[in-house]
């Protein structure tokens, strides 16, 4: 079976520039944004609209908001206010995406050249990791890239 290019990126610490560079050299197709809110004014070029309209221009690349991906405001929560740590928000946020059995949600063809979004700058700490890794479990064929 061929191997499916799964990316993730997220967009703060980086410019417009250096975000749409790394999208195009890596021939990102499908950018999915799994954010729980893609308007944010913090999002700056990242805000939805203006993402869609610089990933068509720029990259020749499709937009997705799918909040099924992303965890629920009161996880989210929970983490950053530290009324959990990461291993739990961890766990939880795993559990959620068996719970809404996420592997089912999206063709698998979807995420071929796809790239996942996510505001947090490193995938270390991020959900789209966890969303990554959750899909490589459910699919061997799938490769991760982190952006």
């Amino acid at each position: 079976m061929a191997e499916i290019q799964l990316y993730t990126i997220g967009f703060t610490k980086k410019n417009a520039e250096t975000f749409f560079k790394k999208i195009k050299m890596a021939g990102v197709q499908r950018l999915i944004d799994i954010r729980l809110n893609n308007v944010s004014q913090l999002s700056g070029f990242a805000k939805k609209d203006d993402l869609k309209f610089f990933l068509k221009e720029l990259c020749n690349c499709e937009y997705i908001h799918f909040p099924q991906f992303a965890p629920t405001k009161e996880i989210l929560d929970n983490f950053k206010k530290k009324k959990i740590n990461w291993m739990e928000y961890e766990e939880q946020f795993v559990n959620l995406l068996e719970k809404r059995k996420a592997q089912s949600l999206l063709n698998l063809s979807t995420f071929d050249n796809a790239c996942l979004l996510c505001s947090e700058p490193t995938p270390d700490n991020c959900h789209r990791r966890l969303v990554a890794e959750y899909l490589k479990d459910h699919f061997d064929n799938i490769e991760i890239s982190h952006l």
